[in-house]
């Protein structure tokens, strides 16, 4: 998977780690995990968005859950839109992979 994924090729990667560092220092800012940040701002984009985080353990069920009492001010929310204006570096899917919606 990584190696025809355009998110993990040279150039795009190297972007989605430091991207990933900018979020967890704006994450521990607040103390959350990423994870956390990332749900909460899922929940701030409105009420027509409901995020499906999928997990392995309890323990990250308990920590998902709490992401809904983390609130994000105006300015963090442009400050995670400035960090990832587009989603992330490199297209989601391949060349001929996109799925075909009816």
């Amino acid at each position: 998977m990584r190696n025809v994924d355009a998110r993990w090729q040279p150039g795009n990667f190297e972007k989605n780690v430091e991207a990933v560092s900018q979020l967890a220092d704006l994450a521990a800012a607040k103390g959350a995990s990423v994870s956390q940040l990332a749900l909460a701002w899922l929940l701030a984009q409105g009420e027509h968005k409901v995020p499906i985080p999928g997990t392995r353990s309890p323990k990250r069920v308990e920590e998902n859950t709490r992401a809904a009492d983390l609130t994000l001010s105006e300015a963090e929310l442009a400050a995670i839109n400035d960090i990832l204006p587009h989603g992330g570096y490199g297209a989601r899917y391949g060349e001929g992979y996109a799925p075909t919606w009816v």
